[in-house]
């Protein structure tokens, strides 16, 4: 008789822990959109500053990074609970199934972690031209606030008090 052999529970549960960890890392990777972070490069960089007048705020969602880590760190979960269901081909096909449904669960979940809460920010400038930054929801604003906007070399632009 041919005896299928199982994966000892303990392998099976070091690739889960393995896998979660590639999908918390892709989580922390996210660049920030928050007017109080700077990114190495525009550290000691010269950046254009002009003033103005917020004209309006809305709230607004930064939609979340979709990487290939996600998809990568889900399928590799997805494979691993799906190979401890059943026995031979069962084992293999659960496998598959497992790896595909958790490649498209982990898109998903890492573009729902790094979803962040934002601002679109109407700026009058002093010259009368209208300009309008997003970015995270991180520091209040409101009609007729005095600002200042920021824009580095790169294009980045920021609101700032």
């Amino acid at each position: 008789m041919n005896r299928v052999r199982k994966t000892p529970l303990w392998k099976n549960i070091r690739w889960f822990v393995i896998a979660a960890l590639v999908v918390g890392l892709c989580a922390s990777c996210a660049s920030s959109r928050s007017a109080n972070v700077y990114s190495r490069d525009q550290a000691r960089q010269a950046q254009n500053v002009q003033m103005g007048v917020v004209a309006s705020v809305k709230s607004v969602l930064i939609e979340g990074t979709k990487t290939p880590l996600g998809t990568i760190a889900g399928g590799a979960l997805g494979g691993v609970a799906g190979s401890a269901v059943g026995g031979g081909k069962g084992a293999q096909l659960m496998t598959v199934v497992g790896a595909i449904a958790g490649a498209a669960a982990g898109t998903a979940a890492e573009e729902g972690i790094t979803r962040k809460q934002g601002l679109e920010i109407i700026v009058r400038l002093d010259n009368g031209t209208l300009l309008s930054v997003v970015q995270e929801a991180d520091v209040a604003f409101q009609a007729g606030d005095s600002v200042k906007i920021i824009t580095g070399s790169d294009g980045t632009t920021r609101v700032s008090h």
